[in-house]
């Protein structure tokens, strides 16, 4: 067990202490360790026995900032076998607004696991669409003054939006102690063009206007054990992520102590970016988990800090009588 333990240690050490840190294109939860499919479609139906697993929730990012971030989730996944091979389907969805932007991912996963070495490997892939979108018409540009310009081309002054064909795809191993796994977002980094008309509302006038943006491929590398403490009822869970756009890079280190598979409390680190709390209760099939950031930077000084509520609920996919009222923890989250 102490050998484990300290490789699990080293390699969390030598990821973090690799990377720098700053911005991404996807927002990022502080409890991404209760939503593994969102970083990684191989993680559709492991973990789960025979239960399906369903989660919700909303992050409200640097309170006390106007139109600060703000993201939305919904995500299922299940296992099932087809044929005598072991598989796993899920879905996810996820609206992030910052600004006057507002972005919206929906994916539906599938995922095919292989008992090897001691564990299950599973390789997954997403398939879903992106949509970004920009309310123009709330742009307001000062012209009254000798710094700035009443209009500007490069800016549309209607509400835009397009959409694009995205996908994202993933390894991960999973043991009985711990699980490991790296996914790609946005694989083909697409890039999605919205048009405006001109001031008579045309859109295919010589007036037209393209915008471009473009969703940043993104790896994620995630990691987690669960070491229960001899003799005692308590558990010891360590995780980590670490995100990269290949031109930034950010990571998060928790610790988490869960009592009797039921009440769970931990702390974490965001790399350059402040300290993380969070809480968690497992009530039979339920799950509630919050958590709150405080940030160590300067933006510190305009915010409260980051609020993150996540529900959760595990639904058994036997239903016979027999099954009716058993219920199949949740060991790793």
């Amino acid at each position: 067990m102490n050998k484990r333990i300290l490789h699990i240690i080293l390699a969390i050490a030598g990821l973090i202490t690799s990377f720098a840190a700053s911005a991404q294109t996807d927002g990022q939860l502080s409890q991404y360790w209760a939503v593994p499919t969102l970083y990684n479609p191989a993680a559709a139906g492991s973990g789960m026995g025979d239960m399906i697993r369903l989660r919700g929730g909303a992050r409200m990012q640097w309170v006390g900032i106007d139109h600060a971030p703000m993201s939305f989730l919904l995500a299922g996944d299940m296992p099932f076998k087809l044929a005598n091979k072991r598989l796993g389907v899920g879905i996810v969805a996820m609206q992030e607004s910052a600004g006057l932007y507002k972005s919206l991912a929906v994916g539906a996963q599938i995922s095919y696991k292989l008992r090897k070495l001691g564990g299950e490997w599973s390789a997954g892939l997403q398939i879903g669409m992106y949509d970004q979108s920009f309310k123009g018409s709330e742009v307001y540009l000062p012209g009254d003054d000798d710094y700035h310009e009443g209009s500007d081309e490069a800016i549309p002054t209607q509400d835009i939006h397009g959409t694009a064909l995205d996908l994202a795809a993933g390894l991960r191993y999973e043991h009985k102690w711990f699980y490991a796994g790296v996914g790609c977002t946005h694989l083909t980094s697409p890039t999605i063009t919205m048009n405006a008309g001109d001031s008579q509302g045309g859109s295919e006038t010589a007036g037209e206007r393209r915008y471009e943006f473009q969703a940043s491929r993104t790896l994620y590398f995630t990691a987690g054990s669960n070491i229960p403490i001899k003799n005692t009822l308590f558990e010891i869970m360590p995780s980590v992520i670490v995100k990269s756009d290949f031109t930034f890079t950010s990571g998060q280190l928790d610790l988490r102590g869960r009592w009797k598979k039921f009440l769970s409390l931990g702390v974490g680190y965001r790399w350059n970016e402040g300290v993380v709390v969070s809480l968690g209760a497992e009530i039979k099939n339920f799950y509630l988990g919050y958590s709150y950031d405080y940030a160590t930077n300067a933006i510190h000084k305009a915010s409260s800090g980051s609020h993150e509520l996540l529900l959760g609920y595990a639904l058994k996919l036997n239903f016979s009588d027999k099954n009716r009222n058993r219920h199949k923890s949740i060991r790793i989250m």
